[in-house]
């Protein structure tokens, strides 16, 4: 087993992207980032590969308290310069602390502001009042914050930056106990750099706290189904955590659901053999099941997943009447299978998508080691170990899955809840790499640049610029 991040992988990653950007930039010269973007883009690519292989390589023999406080301390001081510098910089270039045309996080802020200032059952009543749970758990965290320090922007990115800094802890820990000490400490890396988590520890958005609550249900139900002792608490926390999703976003919730119902049917821990602990913990599930099933939460699953055929339909003919014309193509059939690489790396200035090319490497990050979770899931099966992984899995699954199927498969931000456990899957991928397989990243590179090219693409062609 692979037990560092190899530098071959890192410098063929690093010359694809570079290539690839070439050529875009070239081949569609007035439709070029600037400057900016490029170099920014290049800092994210370079930086991940380069320091995931450095220090893959510097903490694989350091204990686990010492490898653990130096990925907390290396991801948080990234997210804070960044938190930082990213604060000043929409500052000076939109007149506010917010990104281009901010709208969520924007609106996110001013209701904050205003449930501060208003009773707690004012502001129970506008985010708890209705049937409808999705979305409501951000605006409420950010008014706790508000009350606390005031509606200070920087405060609750600063608070973004310590819940993703812990996400990757909390990473490290699952993985460490599902694929091995190796594999967990290269995942932590690879989280610590991974660019868009980073980005939006910047923003006034959901998307981190979610993941973090995400990944510690995970983290807490992985723990619970391995220890030998069975305790109320030990199952209240990662169903409390589960349900604190659908307050985020409906999808999410039930996927961590899907996930858990799944690794208690089909792990095989040696905790999990005893019978006893099989049933109470499906026990528990049922009537968890009986107590939400007549309730808005079960009311909110059943609309998602009967609307999403709808929603695909209505979403790409909103996208058509922009001026989108070939989003019409971009159907549940076309989508899915592309999921787990998914979204493309935007390298053309179109329709001042100025995020998705501060995204634009992380992005092609995704794109290039999607090649590792095909490796992962090969080699689980090959090695019959799938069983052992689960729960990861099956998040993974259930939750792409969801997505694949609905309107938003190629939005960055509705794929983002993925990545954590995408990352853990990379990192067992590489791990796993033999003779025979990495035979196949040569050929991958084609594709890679192949999804760049055409990406950029379709994006101008779809707005009829070519």
């Amino acid at each position: 087993m692979i037990t560092i991040f190899p530098k071959q992988i890192s410098e063929r990653a690093i010359i694809v992207y570079l290539v690839s950007l070439f050529a875009v930039s070239f081949v569609y010269m007035s439709y070029a980032m600037g400057l900016g973007y490029i170099a920014l883009g290049c800092l994210w690519v370079v930086g991940f590969f380069s320091l995931s292989v450095y220090c893959s390589k510097k903490w694989l023999e350091v204990s686990e308290k010492q490898y653990v406080k130096s990925i907390f301390w290396w991801a948080l001081a990234l997210r804070i310069v960044w938190v930082i510098a990213s604060y000043f910089f929409y500052n000076e270039v939109t007149g506010q602390p917010f990104e281009y045309q901010a709208r969520d996080s924007l609106g996110y802020h001013l209701d904050a502001e205003w449930l501060a200032g208003e009773p707690w059952s004012s502001t129970w009543a506008y985010l708890f009042g209705s049937v409808m749970y999705a979305d409501s758990g951000y605006p409420f965290f950010l008014t706790l914050i508000y009350r606390v320090f005031g509606p200070v922007i920087i405060i609750p990115r600063i608070v973004n930056a310590l819940l993703s800094s812990w996400t990757c802890v909390l990473i490290y820990k699952i993985s460490s106990r599902t694929f091995g000490e190796e594999v967990g400490k290269m995942a932590g890396i690879m989280m610590v750099f991974m660019p868009n988590l980073i980005i939006y520890c910047g923003y006034h958005l959901k998307e981190t706290l979610m993941l973090f609550l995400a990944v510690a249900c995970l983290e807490r139900a992985d723990a619970m189904m391995r220890s030998k002792d069975f305790s109320f608490l030990g199952i209240l926390i990662p169903s409390l955590l589960a349900g604190s999703l659908f307050l985020f976003r409906t999808a999410l919730g039930a996927a961590a659901i899907f996930a858990f119902a799944s690794a208690v049917l089909f792990s095989s821990t040696p905790a999990m053999k005893r019978s006893g602990k099989r049933i109470a913990l499906i026990g528990w599930g049922v009537l968890a099941l009986v107590v939400f099933a007549g309730g808005a939460i079960a009311s909110e699953v059943e609309s998602m997943w009967e609307g999403r055929g709808e929603n695909l339909t209505k979403k790409r003919t909103e996208q058509t009447l922009r001026g989108n014309q070939w989003a019409q193509y971009a159907t549940a059939t076309v989508m899915a299978p592309m999921i787990a690489v998914l979204p493309f790396a935007t390298m053309v200035d179109v329709d001042e998508q100025y995020a998705q090319q501060a995204k634009s490497g992380g992005n092609y990050i995704r794109n290039f080691m999607g090649f590792f979770v095909f490796i992962a899931v090969y080699e689980a099966i090959r090695r019959k170990k799938w069983r052992d992984f689960v729960l990861i899995g099956a998040f993974v699954v259930g939750y792409l899955g969801v997505v694949a199927l609905s309107g938003f498969n190629n939005s960055e931000r509705f794929l983002l809840p993925a990545l954590p456990g995408l990352v853990a899957m990379w990192a067992y991928g590489v791990a796993t790499l033999r003779k025979n397989t990495y035979k196949l990243l040569f050929p991958w590179c084609f594709v890679v640049f192949a999804m760049e090219f055409a990406w950029a693409y379709f994006k101008l062609g779809s707005r009829g610029i070519l």
